[in-house]
Formats: C-alpha cells, structure tokens, sequence
C-alpha cells in the first residue's frame, strides 16, 4: 500500500507559501533595474503585472480544487493533455522552480554584501549551500515544520514592510513622479512582462495540494489572500520608493528599497530593509524547494520516472528522495553553473506553463467528464483563459530569442524522455481523449480518467465508502435508448436480478407487478424505485435506469427517467430502508435530474451517484 503524505498545511500556510514565493527579487531588486528603463511608471507596470496572472491564478484555482494531488501543473497537464506533454510539464515545472529557489538563495549575498566588508562571490556561495542544506533538512523532516518557518518569515517581512511604508510616506517628493511615463506605452508593456515573472510565485502552492488540509476551501482562500495583499504591498513600497528615490539613487544601486529606507530611518532602517531582502530571498527558497520536489514524486507515481522517485518515509510522511535529488541539483547549480541565462529560459517555461494550465481548464471543462467537479469555477470562462494564453505567449516573445530557443531544446530532450522511457509504462487517459471520445463509438470508450477523478474526490471531500457506494460501484446499469412502459422494465429488470438471486425471472416480474399494484413506486417527478423483497438471506441489490424518452408508469403520473430498482432478502429490511433514505438525498442534490438526462455514458451515471452529498452511515 502506498504511503500518503501528510495533510498539516493549513490557510495560514497556503497564504505564507504563496506570498513567500513572489517577495523576492522582484521586489528588492528589479525596481533598480526597470526604472532605469520607464521611470515612475513602473508603479503602473508592477499592478499591469498583477493583473495579468489572474487567469493563471484563477484557472489554477479551479483546478487545484478539482485535482488536489501532488506535482500541480505537471499532474493537471498530464490529465488533460496526455502523458507527453504531462512529461514536458513535469519536467520543466521541476526545472524552473528549481532555477528560482537556486536564484533566491545566490539572492542573499546581495543583502549580505553592504554588511560583510570582507564578503566575497566565493562567500555568497557558500551561503546559498548552507541554506540549501538547511531547507532541505526541514522539508525532510515535516512539511508542517517549513510551512511553520514560512509563516515566521513571511509575516515578519510584511511587518517590515508595513514600517517602511508608513514611515516612508510622509518623507517623500512628488517631483519625483513627474514625467511619470518616460518611455512611452510599449516600455511599460515591456517592463510588465519583466516584472509578471515575479508573480509566477503565486501558484507554486498547487504543487503541494495533497498536502493541504481541507483543499477545496484552503487553496482558492490562501491564493487569493496572497494574490490581494503581495499586489497590494507591490504597489505600494514601489510608489513609496519611487517618492524617497530620484533617478541618480535607481543608477548606483540593488537594493532601492535598503536605500530608500536610509533616506528617512537612516543606517539602522537600511540595515532593517537588509534584513527584510534576506528574509524575502529565504522564503522563495524554501517555497520553491518544497513544491518543486514534489514533480518527481508525481512524475514517478504515473511511471514518468523511475519509481525510486515516488518514496515517501513511512515514519516522517515526506518524499525524502524527491526533496534530496532536488537539494542536490540546486547544490550542482550554484557550484558550477551559470545562472542568469539559465533563470530567463526558467522564466520562459514558467509562461509556456501557465498557457498549459489555461488549456488545462478548457480540456477538462470540456470534456464533460462528471467526476470532474472543483468547488472553485474560474469566471468569464472560456474568455479569460484564451485571453490568458494570448498573454503569455505574447510575454513568451518578449524574452527574446536565446531562452525561447533553449526552451524547445528541453521540450524535445523531454520528447526523448518520454519515447524512450515514459511511453510504455504510462497507460493514463487525458481529457483530450475524453472530447474524441465524445465524438466517437462509445464502444471503444474508456473510465481510467473519470474513476481517478472520482477517486480523487472522495479523498478530497473525506468521503468514507459505505455500503451504498459499493453496491453501486457494482451495480448493473441500463441506458434505455427507446420510450417504454414499466411492464417492459419490469421484464428487464427481473432478467438482470434473476442471475443476481438465482430466482425464476417471472417470479421476480411478479413481485414488481404486484408491489407496483400496490401503490405506484414513481413517488417523485421523473423518479420511480421499484422495491421487493425476495427469499433467501443476505443478499441486496440494486438496479439503476435511464430513460431519457421517459418510461410510462401510467396516465396519473408523469414519464420516468430515473429508476433505482432495489431487491433485497427479509434480513436486509434495515439496509432496503437506509438505501432508501441514501437514494432520497441524492435526488435532491442540486441539479442532479438535469446531470443525470446530460451524463455522457453510463460510468459517468455511476459516478454521478457515487459523488453525490449525501450523508454516509461508514461501515453498516
């Protein structure tokens, strides 16, 4: 049996996580270089920017809450898309967050600096090894541990923050903000893509979902709170800095925001912003490390990768070998490779991910798959995500030539992966199939994806089996294509129950016709429960039908499209009375008439039972 991670992460940590993952770089060290380049109007770029991850934010949301597994973006890729771009997806997620905790931790030394008059490159290095080993060691030990650090760190930053902000406001010059847009239009847009990477930080969380308590609610809740308070601190320590700094302050330094604050608070609130940089670089570290061990780990559970990958300890709940080999390609990072060209193709594949999620969305809604059911619905789809593709495809060529290149060498060194090793071993179905197979003969249809989702969902709701559920994962279901009366039902159910009961068919068809005469079983609009009870011990079954032309159960009563036929011996008279009441809340789940007249094919009706709320007695 497989060892399940941990669920210890809760709201405080999703928001911690997220928030962590985006004040880095892109707040304490990239104003120096983009105002450079469009002066005052960066305030402008940084909210643009923040703007333009919302359809990856709200399609991730969607689909965390639908999939809440391990891997994020590779896992929900992988389940509409196919193995092969799920490989692709995988491989670069790991790649990307990697290179972006490895830039975080080389980060620090530029806080470092100013403090260490002796501090040397070599030294830096040093640092970000130690950190390394550091973060990996607390993300061994507990998932819950490094989310707790997370939380001490991020919040102690926004303290910090906050100081600097309202202390700041009142020393600065409004000269500053005029001419405010130096460069015209296309630099703003220009200097947004470069600044929309900082943001790319927000989802990470995702790759963590299996490891969240209570995910439906958790992750949109986190994500969102993150998305509103890091925009909001953006925006306004830029504008506060803007305001202390002229443009001869933006040219001699990387760390504006340490130099702003000197302006005001002198040496002791340059050195308190110093501190605020390292803190913001240690938490994207530390994030980053966190979701971007948890690809392997997902990659290996489909057969992606080798299955050594997929080891979680027995007695921590962590993935140790996923967490280690990620440790240790940061380690061969920062020891011998170069590192800003490789973080702008990371950049780079971070939008080509964004786009998947898009597409993620649109093939999973479409695919009309039942058991595809997130509690969180992304708005105004499916506009806003091809609006979220056209712009990320679009930012995709605004980073130039070099990274777009090197990206689609990773796709094809994937592509190689995936024929060489992948393909063999990974039988999943993607909701890409699904869609053809709408089109198609439902013969050759297949239930891999909709009874992983459904599974998927039962973990995420809590949902405890009973025996309801597993007299209906086995259940016989009929699909009547023809309008019929119930004398023809009767027939067809009696054949089915007559194997079932080894009973004579007609002794069966009897019994319904009489308890029929009794008292009509269509008891509600379009819904009949045909019940007897039969001879022997032990034994209950249960039936279901669809009829979409409706099937007649007399003048006095409208067609029926939903029949739950229930057959069960003397001794299952307590059980015949639960499914009874089982059955009675699962009609009045919303929308579950007009779901179930929709439902493509039977494992989905199926599916559509299983899935419903209803209230579960566990083990009867």
């Amino acid at each position: 049996m497989a060892i399940k991670l941990k669920k210890e992460l809760g709201t405080l940590e999703v928001f911690s996580i997220s928030s962590g993952a985006m004040v880095s770089s892109g707040l304490f060290v990239l104003p120096a270089v983009v105002y450079l380049k469009s002066g005052p109007s960066i305030i402008l770029a940084y909210v643009l920017a923040s703007i333009l991850i919302i359809p990856a934010m709200l399609s991730k949301a969607e689909l965390a809450t639908a999939m809440p597994k391990s891997g994020g973006t590779y896992f929900f890729t992988h389940r509409s898309l196919g193995p092969l771009f799920g490989t692709f997806a995988g491989l670069a997620s790991w790649f990307s967050l990697s290179l972006k905790s490895t830039f975080a931790l080389l980060g620090i030394g530029i806080f470092l600096e100013p403090l260490l008059p002796a501090f040397t490159p070599h030294m830096g290095k040093f640092i970000a090894l130690g950190f390394t080993v550091l973060f990996t060691i607390l993300n061994i030990l507990s998932v819950k541990e490094s989310g707790v650090l997370q939380d001490i760190l991020l919040l102690s930053l926004i303290g910090i923050l906050l100081f600097y902000i309202f202390t700041g406001m009142n020393h600065i010059d409004i000269a500053h903000y005029v001419p405010f847009k130096t460069s015209g239009w296309k630099m703003v847009y220009t200097v947004t893509g470069m600044i929309f990477v900082s943001f790319g930080g927000l989802t990470k969380v995702a790759a963590i979902a299996e490891e969240i308590r209570n995910p439906s609610v958790t992750i949109p809740r986190g994500m969102f709170s993150s998305f509103s308070v890091v925009t909001l601190l953006y925006a306004l320590t830029i504008f506060v800095t803007v305001g202390l700094l002229d443009k001869t302050d933006f040219q001699h330094t990387l760390t504006p925001i340490s130099l702003g604050a000197s302006k005001h608070l002198g040496t002791p609130g340059y050195m308190i912003l110093l501190a605020a940089g390292m803190l913001a670089f240690i938490t994207t570290a530390n994030a980053g490390l966190l979701a971007a061990s948890r690809n392997p780990m997902a990659m290996a559970k489909d057969h992606l990768l080798p299955h050594f990958f997929s080891r979680v300890s027995v007695k921590l709940k962590t993935p140790v070998v996923s967490i280690l080999i990620t440790s240790l390609f940061m380690i061969l990072v920062i020891t011998f490779l170069d590192l800003v060209s490789l973080v702008k193709v990371a950049s780079t594949m971070m939008l080509l991910l964004f786009s998947l999620v898009n597409i993620s969305v649109i093939l999973m809604r479409e695919s009309k798959i039942v058991s595809y059911k997130p509690t969180f619905k992304s708005p105004f789809y499916p506009y806003l995500q091809i609006a979220g593709i056209a712009i990320y495809l679009s930012l995709i060529v605004e980073m130039g030539l070099l990274p777009l290149i090197m990206t689609v060498g990773f796709f094809l060194i994937s592509l190689l992966w995936y024929f060489a090793y992948s393909k063999s071993r990974n039988l999943r179905q993607s909701a890409l199939i699904h869609i053809v197979e709408r089109v198609t003969s439902r013969e050759i249809r297949s239930t891999t994806l909709t009874n992983e989702l459904r599974e998927i969902l039962q973990e995420r709701d809590e949902i405890v089996e009973d025996r309801f559920d597993r007299i209906i994962k086995n259940a016989t279901i009929f699909d009547i294509k023809d309008k019929i009366d119930h004398k023809a039902l009767f027939r067809i159910l009696s054949d089915s129950l007559s194997e079932k009961f080894q009973i004579p068919s007609d002794t069966l068809y009897d019994l319904l016709e009489q308890r029929e005469k009794d008292s009509t079983t269509a008891i509600h609009e379009g819904l009949a429960i045909p019940h007897i009870i039969v001879e022997g011990k032990s034994n209950f079954d249960i039936i279901l039908v669809r009829s979409k032309e409706g099937i007649d159960f007399g003048y006095t009563v409208p067609p029926v499209h939903i029949v739950f036929a229930l057959a069960g011996t003397r001794d299952e008279r307590n059980f015949h009375l639960q499914a009874l009441m089982a059955i009675a809340q699962i009609v009045q789940n919303k929308d579950f008439i007009d779901s179930w007249l929709k439902t493509g094919d039977i494992e989905d009706l199926r599916n559509l039972i299983l899935l419903a709320q209803r209230v579960r007695k566990g083990e009867v």
